[in-house]
């Protein structure tokens, strides 16, 4: 389980999940390992949208978006029931991609009564339309609700909605890298602390090669493999 800054990919702590606990478990152990946490904003998925969890990131003064779904029913429920059809779209952008085109919009309410968790200030709908280009009249939408103690004068509309998009960049960005390019999954490291030391120094080699501007990770390390003074030059080391 990884703490990923959005605008870098670098990984800034990690810790373990083993068979005996879940993330849920781990969320303030790993955010313990980063000693300032003022005025960040933290985000990560609806599994650790959990009251102790915002109650502990305000005792860090911390921010938060925590996307809700189906483990916190009631709060979703109280969500969706919002009057969105009255509320305006605060933005709205279109992007083109692997084939298809889709369209983002997000709305945004501030809370006053009828939402039932601790330190929301305002709720977010984001909605997601998709259509392959090849069949343009076939779209599939997507609705994704999301909370935040954030208020309207700390983050402009836009600012919430690319932060809550953000998240789901350290997929692409960590997670994709170390499962597909690094091969993870087929590693044959299993017993005591090798795991998660070899985690480490994947986290460590992806986080070196984004501090330069690399977007293609795979590429980067066919290019270090090459010259063996190149890795040591990248890490400072002459």
């Amino acid at each position: 389980m990884t703490a990923c800054d959005q605008s870098t990919g670098v990984v800034l702590a990690s810790i373990d999940v083993d068979g005996k606990t879940n993330e849920i478990t781990r969320f303030q152990p790993l955010l313990e390992q980063i000693s300032d946490l003022r005025d960040t904003v933290i985000t990560a998925d609806a599994l650790h949208c959990q009251r102790e969890h915002v109650t502990y990131l305000a005792q860090r003064g911390a921010h938060w978006i925590l996307t809700v779904k189906g483990n916190q029913p009631h709060l979703h429920a109280q969500l969706t029931a919002l009057p969105w059809r009255a509320v305006p779209d605060a933005t709205c952008d279109t992007d083109r991609g692997h084939g298809r085109r889709e369209i983002r919009s997000c709305k945004i309410l501030t809370i006053s009564t009828g939402i039932d968790f601790p330190y929301a200030a305002q709720a977010i709908q984001i909605r997601r339309r998709r259509r392959r280009l090849d069949q343009p009249k076939r779209f599939t939408t997507e609705t994704v609700y999301a909370i935040t103690n954030l208020r309207v004068h700390q983050a402009k509309p836009a600012q919430l909605a690319a932060w809550t998009r953000g998240h789901w960049s350290i997929e692409n960005k960590v997670h994709w890298v170390r499962d597909v390019t690094y091969d993870e999954d087929r590693s044959q490291i299993h017993t005591a602390n090798g795991p998660e030391v070899m985690a480490a120094l994947r986290n460590a080699a992806i986080g070196a090669l984004r501090l330069t501007g690399v977007t293609n990770i795979a590429a980067a390390n066919r290019h270090h493999a090459r010259d063996s003074t190149r890795p040591l030059a990248l890490l400072g080391i002459t």
